[in-house]
């Protein structure tokens, strides 16, 4: 019976992740018919740098919502690693040990919003909130509101919508994140690490007769999604060409819910990667279409906000995995 409900699980997930796909390419030839130079291959290289920079945001989303948590704090790091790496580099640090520096703190951010979780037994949405408004704060004071510097002209190239890798008329974030998304997919599905977070996220209560450590995976899980979120952080650093505090606002539900479309449940134990780019592209799409059709920014923000609202309405009420066994 278990393995006949985890197979009607799987392939459940399956289909909506495939079901996510061709909506995002309903939306596009939608958007294609409707509005002049939609598929040009300008336009669709700008669709993409936006949605990598989207999808790499929601990859620690994505594992924080597998463990059966949320991560709130993605913003506010995003955030922090954009004003840190560009103040930093201004004052002539070399890149490389800024981006130590802002991936090191980053990563211990995260693992105190787990081990706050868990060791604590204290919802992850309220400390990843307070967290992340502690380290905004942080930031502000540093900065006294007003953060300075740039990026490497190297990064600026990596995610320049106009540059390219090699033959690929795309820059180098798209292959980049290819070759990453195939790492994350392989450490879900084939490291004890990944399988320890769906056995966590399916049932919290018999992972510990597992042998599994409660804590451990929390704290690293959140200390990944940290880490990925700093480097969302940056790579928006290059993209912009400057400092913002507030450059990671629109992922907090963005993030949410991609992870959401692209098959997972918010009640843990079921997602992948690979769903997460569907629901990614799905948003990215939606936000394009509305622009191209000359929606105002205050009316693409509303109608955005509530087509996430109603997508996480209707993808996320699902009885949990254990529940039903």
């Amino acid at each position: 019976m278990s393995r006949y409900l985890t197979a009607q699980y799987l392939t459940g997930m399956k289909a909506r992740i495939i079901g996510a796909f061709l909506v995002a390419a309903l939306l596009h030839l939608i958007g294609t018919i409707l509005i002049p130079g939609y598929s040009a291959p300008f336009a669709i290289r700008a669709l993409l740098v936006i949605a990598a920079l989207l999808a790499v945001a929601s990859v620690g989303q994505t594992l924080v919502v597998i463990l059966g948590g949320i991560d709130l704090s993605i913003p506010f790091i995003i955030g922090f690693a954009n004003v840190t790496a560009a103040q930093l580099y201004g004052q002539g640090w070399h890149f490389g040990l800024v981006c130590i520096v802002v991936f090191g703190l980053a990563i211990l951010i995260g693992a105190l919003n787990g081990a706050l979780s868990r060791g604590l037994n204290i919802h992850p949405l309220i400390v990843t909130m307070g967290i992340g408004m502690i380290v905004q704060g942080l930031v502000l004071i540093w900065t006294k509101g007003f953060p300075t510097g740039s990026a490497p002209k190297a990064v600026s190239s990596f995610v320049s919508i106009g540059g390219s890798f090699g033959p690929l008329p795309v820059p180098a974030l798209i292959p980049a994140l290819l070759v990453m998304t195939i790492v994350i997919v392989l450490v879900l599905e084939r490291t004890p690490w990944g399988r320890r977070l769906y056995a966590l996220g399916s049932n919290p209560g018999a992972a510990p007769y597992a042998l599994i450590s409660p804590l451990w995976v929390w704290t690293s899980t959140f200390a990944a999604s940290a880490f990925f979120a700093a480097l969302a952080g940056i790579l928006l650093l290059g993209f912009t060409g400057s400092a913002y505090g507030d450059v990671g606002q629109p992922y907090l539900f963005q993030t949410i819910a991609a992870v959401v479309v692209g098959g997972a449940a918010l009640v843990g134990g079921r997602g992948s990667y690979i769903g997460t780019l569907a629901g990614v592209l799905v948003l990215t799409e939606i936000n394009t279409l509305l622009i191209g059709l000359n929606f105002s920014p205050a009316s693409v923000q509303a109608a955005f906000g509530a087509i996430i609202l109603l997508l996480v309405s209707l993808y996320g009420r699902e009885r949990h995995f254990r529940t039903t066994v």
